[in-house]
């Protein structure tokens, strides 16, 4: 049997029930799962193709995998993409979590990830017997460690610090993973929230790759600026080798997104003003969060993007922090749950009701 960890997210459970106990409620600014309504447009789509007896395709209709690639072109600047290096997903972190098995990893290859990263990174490689090395600045590394090095998972803008790489950095893990023949993976999906950032490039963008998409995977989810968490609507684009082998072992296993939901994401991609609407409601909510974690003595760092404040008080450590605030009856993310260098920091997500906002800034403040 497969063992891996317990679910971190477990260990809230008596901190979530001490912030309960506040007499105006709790406030959840921890799992950043979204709160705002699905948009219409993309409802009336599922609702519109929900007649589907029949089964769908691995790859993806070629309306949907069109609609990904003018949304690179028109969004992330990605002009070139070819539809067949698409592929739809059941959610983005399906994808992270098999990537590695799906690649054929095994005993002996490192699976690379930021030092302070997504868990399931680690999980993922765990699940194919890979070793994980934690490294900011992959050229840092040995050149044994580096030999073994298979996959390369980049994570920009960041869960949970929110620090976005630019174009000079992500060419510089390209050129490193082709010199060693290892994937490079870019987990984007808080790309169309950026807010002390100009840009945020993308792993195909043309001045990171010069044009040439071999090795690379861009992972995305539509969840973060659509509301979609529920639907498992996510894709994955890039180097059409490692798509075809992706799509031919998914056939295999059924891992396939249902005909309706790719549908509902089609139209989802093809929509942006839903998206700017969604911006900017997190953009207030950042803003109020932003001030009253300071007034309360947070530092914030990183957090140029995404749907998370990134903060430490210097002095305690996450726990202490995480029971603090729930005495306020304020639930937040333990840094912890990000890896050791996470240490004394928690993530505090803009993804609450704009009322429970409100309410946690009384608080704060």
């Amino acid at each position: 049997m497969l063992t891996l960890p317990e679910y971190p997210w477990d260990a809230m459970v008596p901190y979530r029930e001490q912030a309960r106990r506040h007499p105006d409620g709790v406030v959840d600014l921890s799992i950043g799962t979204p709160v705002d309504p699905t948009p219409p447009v993309v409802r009336e789509a599922l609702a519109a193709a929900a007649d589907a007896p029949g089964y769908p395709t691995t790859h993806g209709r070629r309306e949907l995998r069109e609609a990904v690639a003018g949304w690179f072109g028109r969004r992330r600047g990605v002009a070139d993409l070819d539809p067949e290096a698409v592929m739809p997903t059941i959610g983005s972190k399906e994808l992270v979590a098999w990537l590695p098995t799906l690649l054929g990893l095994g005993a002996g290859d490192v699976v690379l990830r930021p030092q302070v990263a997504y868990p399931t990174y680690d999980i993922g490689a765990q699940i194919a017997g890979a070793e994980v090395v934690a490294a900011e600045d992959p050229t840092t590394l040995d050149e044994e460690t580096l030999a073994r090095v298979k996959l390369i998972w980049v994570n920009s803008p960041s869960n949970p610090t929110g620090e976005v790489k630019t174009a000079e950095q992500l060419r510089a893990i390209v050129e490193l993973a082709r010199r060693l023949g290892a994937v490079v993976a870019s987990d984007e999906c808080y790309a169309e929230l950026p807010w002390t950032v100009d840009e945020v490039p993308s792993i195909l963008d043309p001045r990171v790759c010069g044009g040439d998409h071999r090795g690379l995977l861009a992972v995305y989810s539509a969840s973060k600026q659509s509301n979609l968490a529920g639907y498992r609507a996510a894709f994955v684009a890039g180097c059409g080798e490692l798509i075809a082998g992706l799509i031919n072992t998914r056939k295999h296993a059924g891992m396939i997104m249902p005909a309706p939901v790719q549908e509902a994401l089609r139209v989802a991609l093809t929509d942006d003003d839903h998206v700017a609407a969604q911006r900017e409601i997190y953009r207030r909510r950042r803003e109020k969060l932003l001030g009253a974690v300071e007034s309360r003595g947070l530092q914030v760092t990183g957090s140029q993007a995404g749907l998370y404040l990134w903060c430490a008080d210097g002095s305690s450590d996450t726990w202490e922090i995480v029971s603090s605030l729930a005495d306020e009856g304020i639930v937040v993310g333990p840094g912890v749950f990000y890896g050791d260098h996470g240490a004394g920091h928690v993530r505090v997500a803009l993804t609450a009701a704009d009322e429970r906002v409100d309410a946690a800034v009384d608080r704060l403040g």
